[in-house]
């Protein structure tokens, strides 16, 4: 029990309604996880792995139904259709209740109903959000008291009067008496429903014990509810990494990025530069919430304390951050095992072992059809474990933004970097973000442009026309001095034999350099049709064993390849039934500008 009436009032109403054998108030202490660990390997959950390889670190399987995000199940419940808009699944709010009700009812029975208080964003800061879940899962609990600040100061607050967003998760598998529980609990497919309702910020998650399906703090909260309150209170919360550079001169920039899925922004969020002399620190790798300053500023902190991040193709190579952080202390997710008790995906560092155990408990040996780690297998791991994690990452006023980078995975078209000329435009930019299909994703649709404004179509918790206006209407309420600018990169251009032109990684960090003296004025940049370019000589290119030609290909604007460019983005702008005048006038003077350079 806790101090709070209004929180007493509806876990008792919760536990009334789903009849667990217990409930347990969490109070996110090391201990309370470790115990939580100690119970779930006991019972055939997780797997410690070798104390001396990977310490206090465990794996975990989950059910091959249960393996990532469902988007097809995932419900905005506003009040009219019209409100979620043409990208998100709608369901009227007091129907999706009245079926949620119903699976509810006696779902937690032969089980424990954890309250899993927690703080989005650091606990004292006034950008953060307050939250309490309750869960049956011991997994989830894990999980969050790794992704959030849980337990007794968030706790604290909210017995002090902070408001607090209620989400209710159930794993939808109860447990008859003397009934034999299994390794991973969820329900079929057809009864997972993870619902949002912005106008009362609630959200209801029944079926699935996975990822951002079950951590409802990540992507439920701070993204498709936290978008619903930040057009209200007028400021942003974006799938964005947010990245501290220092220049060889000692001087700051804050960077944040939208980049959808496979474009590399974790890998930029921990990067090494390449550059001599040049710091980069990570203030967070996935999500950012900014608000207006005092000084008119755009200010952003990370709400996460953790990385929930993808295993595959994480190597010393690619993230050496990364790698570092999961040396101990981690959850691993649907990972393989190896026979030495440590963890192995594809793309790790060193050889393929001969023989594994593959994610679903099974024996794997080398040159087996299937692959032993999956795709969407995971770590989760404390922030603060990152070897590149900034000293001020948790400061409570947020640091400020000075560029606004969004980039996808374009083999064509699209330069490495191109500076948009005002705010306007720089928003035009996002709202056309995205990457081109290979025949590795849908055979059908090879060479199209699958558009991911600013990477949250699948987390905007409102109509995405009104989300992009919103972008807008951000702008009008500040000096455009004073509002980061905005720049489109691309590291995935490639030549006529599909090879990568730019070489990426560390020496993205060459690009960073651009963007920084551009913010300084330190350079000029060349005025194209779409946006302000850089010159060449202008990019530190020292060290760099590029064939010649290289840099003009990464830079060229193809008139012609832009022009189907336009189209595309016409057709793509048509699928939004309240697109902004300002972005339609924005691709209208594209146009006009292509027309006459």
């Amino acid at each position: 029990m806790s101090k709070s009436e209004a929180l007493n009032k509806w876990v008792e109403e919760i536990a009334q309604l789903t009849t667990p054998d217990a409930i347990y108030w969490c109070d996110g202490s090391l201990e309370e996880r470790e115990r939580l660990i100690d119970e779930a390997v006991r019972k055939g959950s997780a797997i410690r792995l070798n104390s001396e390889l990977r310490p206090s670190s465990v794996l975990f399987r989950s059910d091959p139904s249960d393996v990532a995000r469902v988007e097809d199940r995932t419900f905005i419940c506003s009040k009219t259709q019209e409100e979620a808009g043409p990208t998100n699944n709608w369901m009227d709010p007091q129907e999706m209740k009245a079926i949620l009700r119903d699976l509810f009812k006696g779902s937690m029975k032969g089980r424990t109903m954890y309250v899993i208080p927690f703080c989005m964003g650091p606990i004292d800061s006034p950008m953060s959000i307050f939250a309490v879940q309750l869960t049956d899962s011991p997994y989830v609990v894990i999980n969050m008291g790794i992704m959030t600040r849980m337990g007794t100061e968030a706790l604290r607050k909210i017995e002090e009067g902070a408001e607090f967003v209620p989400c209710l998760h159930g794993v939808g598998y109860p447990l008859e008496e003397g009934q034999q529980d299994i390794p991973w609990p969820c329900a079929p497919m057809e009864k997972k429903y993870i619902s949002h309702f912005p106008e009362t910020r609630e959200i209801i998650s029944f079926g699935s014990g996975y990822g951002g399906n079950a951590l409802l703090g990540k992507k439920c909260l701070a993204l498709r509810i936290g978008s619903s309150i930040a057009r209200e209170k007028g400021w942003l919360a974006e799938h964005m990494l947010i990245l501290k550079l220092t220049n060889p001169q000692g001087e700051v920039f804050y960077i944040c990025g939208a980049f959808p899925s496979a474009t590399g922004k974790t890998n930029l969020a921990m990067i090494q530069p390449s550059l001599p002399g040049w710091k980069a620190e990570t203030v967070g790798d996935d999500i950012a919430w900014m608000h207006f300053g005092e000084d008119g500023r755009l200010y952003a902190i990370n709400p996460e304390s953790g990385f929930f991040g993808v295993a595959s193709g994480t190597s010393t190579a690619s993230n050496p951050n990364a790698m570092a952080s999961v040396s101990h202390d981690t959850v691993f997710t649907n990972v393989a095992l190896t026979d030495e008790g440590d963890v192995w995906w594809e793309d790790i560092d060193g050889p393929v072992p001969e023989h594994l155990i593959d994610w679903q408990g099974n024996d794997w040996h080398k040159g087996d059809a299937w692959k032993p780690a999956h795709p969407n297998g995971r770590f989760t791991v404390a922030a603060g474990q990152c070897p590149s994690i900034a000293d001020n990452w948790e400061d409570p006023k947020g640091v400020p933004i000075d560029a606004i980078l969004v980039g996808g995975r374009r083999p064509s078209t699209i330069p490495l970097v191109n500076e948009s000329f005002d705010w306007d435009h720089g928003v035009f930019l996002g709202s056309v973000l995205g990457s081109e299909v290979t025949a590795a994703v849908i055979s059908d649709k090879i060479g199209q442009v699958r558009r991911d404004p600013f990477a949250m179509l699948p987390f905007s918790g409102y109509n995405i026309g009104d989300y992009l206006a919103h972008w807008l209407e951000i702008g009008d309420k500040s000096s455009r001095e004073k509002l980061p600018k905005i720049f489109s990169v691309n590291w995935f251009r490639r030549d006529k034999d599909k090879n990568f032109l730019w070489p990426g990684f560390g020496d993205n960090s060459r690009v960073l350099d651009w963007i920084t003296r551009r913010l300084k004025g330190e350079v000029e940049a060349v005025e194209t049709p779409i946006g302000l370019l850089p010159k060449i000589e202008d990019l530190n290119l020292e060290g760099l064993d590029l064939r010649e030609g290289v840099m003009e290909e990464l830079l060229e604007v193809d008139k012609e390849a832009w022009k189907q460019e336009l189209a595309s983005i016409r057709n793509h702008y048509e699928g939004y039934e309240r697109i902004p005048r300002r972005l339609m006038d924005q691709l209208d003077a594209l146009e006009n500008r292509l027309n006459e350079a």
